[in-house]
């Protein structure tokens, strides 16, 4: 008989504790993912995967390993906790490695309050390919339009459960539904390529497939006979699409695991203000129907609602449970992992303040300037701050938009960078990460 995810956790903690481990704690993820990819009105690559994976960590003394299989035989399970044991007896002491005090556990969650699960039946394949098809034709529609490099939709649903022998258990489910486009205007050096897509918790969210084929197509014709812009110092709007990649780097700056490390341009930061005083960054695990909605953390320590930033002012670090003991501090319930994996910090759905004025306006307001809708590459210096990227979208002139610009790079430093920052107000309030168009004055544009 098929054992379930929390079935073969327990299993895997006992099999450990006969091998000799002191504690221990496991991850079972168990999935299904059908995909389908169409091109010139024909299926083109249909995919199907199932799986189960396994991870053990286990602890003997201040020593810890872990495995991993995709194998639920009792004899695989028993092979895993003697392995991960005797790895543990060889590697070096941590002085910070260890299961949660069960003081700290989560306990009492609502997981039918986050609603993670769709409980539709699985779309057919045929369903998907018809998405598929719809989005590649509404993307081959729109008049400029010289290829469909793809169109794709998918499905999946998972299931994980994590327990430790430190008495947490713990599992929940999750379903995902997607269509996707990438439209190609122009031939040859000439081809400019653009994309759409959404992926939602519930099909009844979905945006339409041919909405998405035919925005792929007006953004690809769009950028079509980008040329390189001026080199000089000008206003940079980030778009929405790609605005969240500088919260991306403010909280990849503000992880425990950096800060304790000493590599991070906002080790000495705490308790100052980075942002605008009137902007603030939100963590909230708990926002209904998200990928990163989730009542407990990989090492069962319950998430939270949490100011990361307040008012402009850095109020703490995202941490588990050895990034926490590390600095002398608690966790955060923060803790990401998989089945091959150690715990280590990540953030779950975050939000930034979004502003009064509509992206138009500050469009209007930039007077000359760069708006970027494309990023490529990305050169930032961990204990710095300093701040390269590859870029292109449209170039203003007098508050509208004159044409498309492409190979172009922008520069400067974060730390300087955040404090200037103009948010619009049109984030989408359904991402995980929820964050505006972002203006900021005089950064260093290199083009022609």
């Amino acid at each position: 008989m098929t054992q379930s995810p929390e079935e073969l956790c327990h299993a895997l903690i006992a099999a450990a504790k006969s091998a000799g481990a002191d504690a221990a704690d496991t991850l079972v993820a168990e999935g299904t993912s059908v995909s389908i990819e169409v091109r010139e009105g024909a299926l083109e690559h249909a995919e199907r995967s199932e799986g189960t994976d396994l991870g053990l960590r286990v602890f003997v003394g201040k020593r810890q390993a872990i495995v991993s299989a995709s194998d639920m035989r009792p004899e695989t399970l028993a092979a895993m906790a003697e392995r991960a044991v005797a790895m543990a007896r060889e590697a070096p002491e941590d002085p910070y490695a260890g299961l949660a005090d069960p003081s700290q556990l989560a306990s009492g969650w609502d997981i039918a309050a986050l609603e993670l699960e769709d409980s539709t039946p699985e779309p057919a394949p045929a369903a998907l390919q018809v998405d598929a098809l719809e989005a590649e034709a509404a993307c081959a529609a729109i008049d400029g339009i010289t290829q469909v490099q793809s169109a794709a939709a998918g499905f999946g649903r998972s299931r994980v459960h994590i327990a430790a022998s430190n008495g947490f258990s713990g599992g929940y489910g999750r379903t995902s539904r997607s269509v996707s486009c990438v439209g190609i205007a122009g031939i040859g050096t000439g081809m400019e390529r653009d994309y759409d897509g959404d992926s939602r918790t519930m099909q009844a969210d979905l945006r339409s497939a041919e909405e998405i084929g035919r925005s792929a197509g007006e953004r690809a014709v769009a950028r079509h006979g980008a040329r390189k812009p001026a080199t000089g110092s000008y206003p940079v709007l980030f778009d929405e699409r790609i605005s969240g990649s500088l919260l991306g780097h403010l909280l990849g700056a503000a992880n425990g695991a950096s800060i304790a490390r000493g590599s991070s341009w906002l080790k000495d930061s705490l308790g100052q203000q980075i942002l605008p005083a009137h902007l603030s960054v939100i963590e909230d695990p708990y926002r209904p129907r998200l990928a990163g909605s989730r009542p407990f953390d990989g090492e069962g320590i319950a998430t939270r609602r949490r100011a990361i930033i307040e008012n402009g002012v850095l109020t703490g670090w995202t941490l588990d449970l050895a990034s926490a003991r590390k600095l002398g501090l608690e966790s955060t319930g923060n803790a990401a992992r998989g089945a091959g994996s150690i715990p280590s910090p990540a953030n779950w759905n975050i939000e930034l303040t979004q502003g009064d004025v509509s992206r138009e306006n500050l469009i209007r307001d930039m007077g000359t300037g760069l708006l970027v809708t494309s990023m490529i590459g990305s050169t930032i210096n961990p204990n710095t701050g300093d701040y390269s990227r590859g870029a292109s979208g449209f170039w203003i002139e007098n508050g509208e938009i004159a044409y498309p610009v492409n190979e172009c790079t922008i520069a400067g430093n974060l730390l300087d960078m955040l404090p200037r920052i103009q948010p619009a107000n049109d984030a989408r309030t359904h991402l995980s990460r929820v964050v505006p168009s972002i203006l900021i004055e005089g950064m260093t544009l290199a083009g022609s």
